[in-house]
């Protein structure tokens, strides 16, 4: 059976991004970056509006902001393209342009449920806010993880991660801190139906 992992990367408020900076909030550093190259392979899940982003930086798209890719951006991609990707839209068309991607237009949750019962891999959402939010809310993820960078983005900050979410009790998994300021948690979700109760403060 295959693995869910959701994982984002966010400011310390909880933005997926903020109009103006560059990726990562230009504050990876090179032990989150050799971190990086060593996650274990995956099949990343996405809706059609990462794609579009995604893809647009593939074939050459710069962020809004910036001139040129950061060589840390571009390995990103690269290896992005590398990997196989589900993608979930009704509104794309096939065939997509973008290598090793894969459309489906049916439900995605019941979709990744499949995915799930049939593989043995590991299969990771990048970005997709809604998708993300709708596969939590089904009980299919199994790990829960978010990097935290060093930077409040009140002002600018974009693409709210938990807003419509439900409560999550969370249950730890793994913590660590990159070049002394990136804050790694890893969490193993369960949706709650209710507040628990009898728990004080």
């Amino acid at each position: 059976m295959s693995e869910l992992l959701v994982d984002f990367i966010t400011s310390l408020d909880g933005h997926a991004s903020g109009e103006g900076w560059p990726g990562f909030w230009g504050l990876e550093g090179p032990e989150y970056l050799a971190w990086l190259s060593k996650q274990p392979e995956a099949t990343y899940l996405m809706g059609a509006n990462t794609y579009r982003l995604m893809s647009g930086f593939a074939s050459g798209e710069v962020p809004s902001g910036q001139d040129e890719f950061r060589p840390e951006e571009e390995a990103s991609v690269d290896e992005l393209t590398q990997a196989p990707k589900v993608v979930f839209s009704s509104s794309l068309q096939e065939p997509l342009t973008w290598a090793n991607s894969t459309l489906v237009r049916g439900d995605a949750v019941e979709a990744v449920r499949a995915m799930k019962s049939s593989g043995s891999g590991l299969l990771s959402t990048i970005g997709s806010l809604t998708l993300c939010r709708s596969l939590l809310r089904a009980g299919l993820v199994d790990r829960f993880r978010v990097v935290m960078f060093p930077v409040i983005t009140g002002a600018t900050g974009e693409e709210r991660i938990y807003d419509g979410y439900p409560d999550v009790a969370l249950e730890m998994i793994e913590h660590r801190t990159f070049d002394g300021r990136i804050q790694l948690v890893e969490y193993k979700p369960r949706v709650l139906e209710h507040p628990p109760l009898g728990i004080r403060a």
